[in-house]
């Protein structure tokens, strides 16, 4: 029984990795923090989007399990000094990689995100096209809805907060998960 359910996870973690199928899974409703010194990725695309927790989560507050966010789409992406953290409420679950001569590594990265900040340069850019007909990165967003995407994209001194992150594959060299008083 565990062979074919093995190869049915397979098979969709090839899917998902290949653009052919979007990942959707219920949010937690906790943000976390993403930053790194520099993100450089080809095929950027971007447009907004709506997360929804699992029914009755503590975190919903009044947005009834729903968080609006923008959905970051970069087809490969490298990250210098990668830090996540989550608040456990007092304590911080720490992620950090990518500190030394090796780069954090990502393919088909999509983050859900409230907040993005730093210095970014684009090229190819394109802003206000049909969510639903981006090209870039191989992801097509909601009809109707405003997006933008580029050639290449190089973000330094980002800050996110974030509400989910996936990846095709995303490779941490140096990764170190610890408990810390303070956050990223």
């Amino acid at each position: 029984m565990a062979v074919p359910a093995t190869l049915a996870l397979a098979g969709l973690a090839v899917l998902t990795a290949q653009g052919a199928l979007g990942v959707q899974f219920a949010i937690s409703g906790m943000p976390f923090t993403v930053t790194a010194t520099e993100l450089n990725g080809t095929g950027f695309e971007q447009f907004g989007g709506l997360d929804n927790m699992a029914p009755g989560s503590p975190n919903e507050g009044d947005t009834g399990g729903q968080v609006l966010v923008v959905t970051s789409v970069i087809k490969d992406a490298t990250l210098s000094k990668l830090c996540q953290s989550v608040d456990l409420g007092g304590i911080n679950l720490l992620i950090t990689a990518g500190s030394g001569a090796e780069k954090v590594t990502a393919s088909d990265l999509t983050t859900d995100s409230t907040e993005l900040s730093g210095d970014a340069a684009f090229n190819g850019i394109e802003i206000g096209n049909d969510a639903s007909t981006l090209t870039k990165a191989g992801v097509q967003g909601p009809k109707g809805v405003f997006s933008q995407q580029a050639d290449t994209v190089r973000i330094a001194n980002l800050r996110q907060t974030n509400y989910a992150t996936t990846a095709g594959v995303f490779k941490l060299p140096g990764l170190k998960l610890r408990f810390s008083e303070s956050g990223c």
